[in-house]
């Protein structure tokens, strides 16, 4: 079992790691000029790799297809005082309460950051 367990975090990671490869940004050659603006967007990429988690329940990048509800478009000042009130039972919840309660204030932090920064990057393409 956790020999299993290993390799699933493993191919998280390695997953994780390809994954905000693409987040890279231009070598220091190009023009600024012809950078995007999404990019201009600095997340920590341990928030994105702290959020993967989310997509399960919520959808890809937030955008919930299901009837949990989705926050994509959300203010990261939102996001963090939701998970916030979550982690100190402020908020009623069946689930969300024991993830909250998972991570540290400075994790909360860097989710509400990676999912906050979303939209932005996607309204400036």
């Amino acid at each position: 079992m956790v020999k299993k367990i290993t390799s699933w975090l493993s191919v998280g990671l390695i997953s994780a790691g390809a994954l905000s490869g693409c987040n890279t940004p231009p070598s220091e050659t190009q023009d600024s000029s012809q950078q995007p603006a999404a990019q201009s967007v600095e997340v920590d990429p341990r928030g994105e790799i702290l959020a993967l988690s989310c997509a399960s329940c919520h959808g890809t990048d937030g955008k919930s297809v299901g009837i949990l509800p989705g926050f994509y478009g959300k203010s990261v000042s939102y996001l963090k005082t939701a998970l916030m009130e979550f982690k100190k039972d402020e908020r009623y919840s069946t689930v969300m309460g024991r993830h909250a309660k998972g991570y540290s204030d400075e994790e909360i932090e860097l989710i509400a950051e990676y999912f906050g920064s979303l939209s932005q990057q996607n309204s400036s393409k």
